[in-house]
């Protein structure tokens, strides 16, 4: 047997035995795909176990995360750190191999993925960050950025539509240095793909834009290799290469659904040993694999070297370049310049979407690397750079992105960009469209991705459009969300305490909730925003009230409790634009803000109800939204559904009897 063969074969039994040990997994993938992979890694991809972070790196995304032992099997052999005490750990409480890849938790693994499509979808963001890089520092002669993304994804990565999305933006985007291997094995979990999935999905993928190729043999890793390398050279497209496969390859279950998600049986794996004359025992990596292994490891190393030379030659040849590299690759931000008045000046009264449209122009001045768009919406959401140009096949040196309609898309490539480094991705979309891209921000949160997400139109004051368009129950979804810092300002300088927030964010994500509508500038607002809930108005009499509300509620209350302190009401106004900044306060600055003496609690928000209840207590009341909304003119809406300084000052009363 070849030493490639027998390399393959490795892969093979450790996922096959890890799933086993588990009692869990999915051990049909690793058996079909280790010869691609295997491939990919010991053949074409420049990486380095020892250094998993070298940055021009190659990148592997396994989007098909359910086939994670095929992932870990190979980290393991090729010197990552993984042991093969972590291998036979596979799926155990607080191991480095869980049953879906987690990025941050173990080395080598470029991003979480389990959700199908979004492994694909994220890869297309690494690739348009690599090509912002390489086209912002790489010179005609030397080129300090050029690697490539690799993804191996199934044929439930290719139903899910987000992957549309995503590559269709890519071949638009024409990102050659992003190639697609498909582990096309025809098989689901419900039986064949022919039941749901009759698509020529190579046809659909030159369509949009895509050089394709078609391996007929999964097994041949010479057709494979020359594939690969095929794709590596048409730089104008990305390239899906479909390779057929067999999935749980070796047993008596393949080409059927019982190899996709369950462990094989002790039958099986007997039958897989005499297939493979694999005559080891449990967990074993045969010397000659591992005296291959620690060949292209060594090989892998001179590679990083090589790369360090270059990036010495680059440094002296052109310094500024180099100093301004390593600026982007380590994340600077400008510290002073947000402590200046200059931030957070403001002299009118405007939308927070506009007020953030003015912060991100002020910022791109100062941050080279800021990188985003939106979802078509940019005219809206007042995302566009000004100084900078469009981000395109043509010219990836720019800092705009148009993603199209693509909300779900852009949430990934995002994800993609922070997990590439060197730029400071934004996203822009209408607050009610976080619907489509929930699941990618949900796995910002989870990766501890400093994304940020500029989402307009962020209530009832959205007015005409309707009801479609009014978000009701999104605020309460993210402030449940995890590692999420939800941000609802309620002025111009409130929205640069959000847009601070975001910047200096290293491992969470943050959204900025914008008005449509225009905002009066109140007094008092500014860098105690930062920490989440504060006193706006202090009380001039002895507390008995305290009006609380995020947004544009908060000139509502404002101007509430100069009419209950009229009335004799010792009122306090309470700003919230981020609960979960207010709670990292700690209780004694909290009990300050928030006396718990004071039961008289009201909170105004035009959204759900849902969560308020923590700050107003038993005792307290909320107006809010747990209804839709409507299609009319947004004063009418707030009329309709009691967001009045009048409604204010009856409910605060009433709660004073």
């Amino acid at each position: 047997m070849n030493i490639d063969q027998l390399s393959i074969d490795t892969i093979r039994m450790l996922s096959a035995q890890g799933v086993e040990k588990a009692n869990s997994g999915h051990p049909g993938l690793p058996l079909g795909a280790a010869p691609m992979a295997y491939t990919l890694w010991s053949k074409v991809m420049n990486h380095n176990g020892k250094n998993p972070d070298w940055t021009n790196r190659d990148r592997f995304v396994l989007s098909a995360g359910h086939g994670s032992m095929l992932l870990y099997s190979l980290l393991h052999l090729f010197q990552y750190g993984l042991t093969m005490e972590d291998i036979e750990n596979f799926r155990q409480l607080d191991s480095k191999t869980p049953g879906h890849p987690e990025y941050g938790h173990t080395a080598g693994v470029e991003s979480t993925t389990g959700p199908l499509g979004q492994g694909i979808s994220t890869a297309v963001g690494m690739a348009m960050a690599e090509a912002h890089l390489a086209a912002n520092f790489n010179k005609d002669d030397i080129e300090v950025i050029d690697h490539y993304t690799y993804v191996l994804v199934g044929d439930g990565d290719l139903m899910e539509g987000i992957s549309n999305e995503a590559s269709s933006l890519a071949g638009s985007l024409g990102l050659g240095k992003l190639i697609v291997l498909y582990d096309s094995n025809s098989i689901s979990i419900e039986g064949s793909t022919d039941l749901a999935f009759t698509e020529e999905v190579r046809k659909r993928y030159d369509a949009l834009g895509w050089e394709t190729i078609l391996i007929q043999d999964g097994t041949d890793i010479e057709a494979i290799e020359k594939a690969i390398k095929k794709g590596k050279e048409n730089l104008d497209k990305p390239t899906l290469i479909e390779v057929i496969t067999n999935i749980g390859y070796g047993t008596e279950k393949q080409d059927t659904a019982k190899a996709h998600g369950e462990p094989l049986g002790d039958h099986n794996m007997e039958v897989l040993r005499k297939n493979l004359n694999w005559d080891y025992e449990e967990f074993f990596v045969p010397e000659e694999v591992k005296t291959h292994m620690e060949k292209l490891v060594k090989e892998s190393q001179e590679k990083e070297a090589q790369w360090n030379e270059l990036m010495k030659k680059y440094s002296e040849k052109y310094p500024e370049e180099a100093k301004e590299l390593q600026s982007w690759l380590s994340g600077e931000i400008p510290e002073e310049y947000l402590e200046s008045d200059g931030f957070w000046s403001f002299d009118k009264s405007v939308a927070t979407r506009a007020a953030s449209g003015t912060v991100i122009n002020r910022l791109a001045e100062k941050i080279p690397n800021l990188f985003g768009g939106s979802a078509d919406l940019a005219p809206s959401t007042k995302t566009k750079i000004n100084s900078r140009e469009v981000f395109s096949k043509d010219n990836y040196a720019g800092s705009n992105i148009h993603f199209g309609v693509r909300e779900h898309a852009m949430g990934a490539a995002l994800n993609g960009m922070a997990l590439h480094g060197g730029v400071r991705p934004y996203g822009g979309t209408f607050f009610i469209f976080t619907d489509y891209m929930k699941p990618a921000m949900r796995l910002a949160s989870l990766m501890e991705l400093p994304v940020t997400y500029v989402l307009t139109h962020d209530s009832i004051g959205v007015g005409e459009d309707g009801p479609t368009h009014q978000p009701v129950e999104q605020l309460a979804v993210f402030r449940a969300q995890p590692n999420f810092i939800t941000f609802r300002p309620a002025d111009a300088r409130e929205t640069a305490a959000g847009w601070y927030v975001a910047i200096k964010s290293k491992k969470t994500p943050v959204g900025l909730v914008l008005t449509r509508q225009n905002l009066p500038l109140l007094d008092g607002t500014g860098r105690e925003a930062l920490k989440g809930g504060y006193v706006l108005k202090k009380e001039k009499r002895e507390l008995q009230l305290i009006l609380m509300a995020s947004g544009s509620e908060t000139s509502l209350v404002y101007e509430a409790a100069d009419r209950l302190e009229e009335q004799g009401i010792g009122t306090r106004v309470v700003s919230m634009p981020s609960w979960e900044l207010f709670e990292e306060q700690g209780r004694e600055y909290q009990e300050r803000v928030l006396p718990g003496s004071v039961r008289a609690r009201l909170a105004v928000e035009a959204a759900s109800s849902m969560g308020w209840q923590k700050y107003t207590g038993l005792d307290g009341d909320i107006i809010s939204l747990d209804r839709f909304g409507g299609s009319a003119p947004a004063n009418q809406l707030f009329e309709k559904f009691g967001f009045t300084v009048d409604n204010v000052v009856k409910k605060a009363t009433e709660l004073l009897k």
